[in-house]
């Protein structure tokens, strides 16, 4: 257990510091104001926040996801291979219908964690670092500020919208990685099998977000909303209707370059990392003073698949 919680923190730790940056652009480009745009793309974007607010701009609330990623990786694959236990079978709908439980039960954690990352992201837009006033003095301090305010509710502002995005969305990403170690075969003796697995990481990964990406433009919309003190939306249907009154359906995909693009490295380490290690773990706990009965030694086998987490 202490092994396998310090791969996934190191892992965490390893994915924030390189997404991060990705997550603050695609965060600013889905909740700017259409009337007044500030960013015109993906790279005008990440050009932006570097002359303005120097490198660190991009790094803002990184506290809470640095806090929050270790438990969650540890829920969603502690979840994941637990419910695969229960239902018995590795079949592909059991790896959607596991990580689909795994992805609702973490929420818990990810709408505050994503709450004050976003309000630290957008603390500050546009402006010269000498010049910001910091609202927020870090994700903690905001998370604090936001429930003497609003309460547990205003805590848990977007829980809704991040249940409806991380419930099929992690359903998605086992059943895309599932689909794709079994038809590129990754065998524990094939030379290819790390390509393989990054490859089926990060292509899950990019499968996860496409599949739920609108929604999350909302839960940032509604997120981001209220900073100030004045709100906007009054509910989830409300958000959809007036951005897409203002903006068109091309408002859903708006930020989508930056997420892809952190979306393949990020999920191909964690994935083919978690999967090498258990590998390694269950080929240590195999019996080693005597050869293994012909049925026991194909149930190893069938545990060593990747596949299989």
């Amino acid at each position: 257990v202490l092994l396998i919680t310090s791969v996934l923190l190191i892992l965490g730790a390893a994915g924030v510091l390189v997404g991060h940056p990705f997550d603050t652009v695609k965060v600013r480009l889905q909740v700017q104001s259409a009337d007044k745009p500030l960013y015109r793309g993906t790279f005008h974007c990440f050009q932006s926040i570097i002359r303005q607010e120097t490198m660190l701009g991009l790094y803002k609330g990184i506290g809470s996801p640095m806090m929050g990623l270790t438990f969650i990786n540890a829920i969603v694959f502690g979840v994941q291979g637990n419910t695969m236990r229960l239902l018995g079978r590795d079949t592909p709908m059991n790896q959607f219908l596991a990580g689909a439980a795994a992805g609702a039960i973490q929420c818990v954690i990810c709408c505050p964690m994503e709450l004050a990352k976003t309000r630290m992201q957008m603390q500050g837009t546009g402006e010269k670092k000498s010049s910001t006033r910091k609202v927020y003095k870090n994700s903690l301090d905001c998370l604090a500020r936001i429930y003497q305010r609003e309460g547990l509710r205003g805590v848990n502002r977007g829980m809704v919208t991040t249940l409806i995005r991380e419930t099929p969305g992690f359903g998605v990403y086992f059943l895309a990685y599932d689909v794709l170690t079994r038809s590129l075969g990754c065998e524990p003796e094939d030379p290819y099998m790390i390509p393989k697995l990054l490859f089926a990481g990060g292509m899950s990964g990019i499968a996860s977000w496409l599949s739920t990406y609108p929604v999350d433009v909302i839960k940032s919309r509604l997120q981001a909303d209220g900073v100030g003190g004045k709100f906007q939306y009054s509910s989830i249907m409300d958000c959809t209707r007036k951005s897409i009154e203002r903006e068109g359906w091309r408002v859903f995909t708006r930020g989508l370059t930056s997420t892809l693009l952190r979306a393949f490295p990020v999920n191909a380490a964690t994935f083919a990392t978690v999967t090498l290690f258990l590998m390694y773990v269950r080929q240590d706990e195999g019996p080693k003073d005597c050869e293994p009965a012909p049925q026991h030694h194909a149930a190893l086998q069938q545990q060593a698949q990747p596949s299989s987490l």
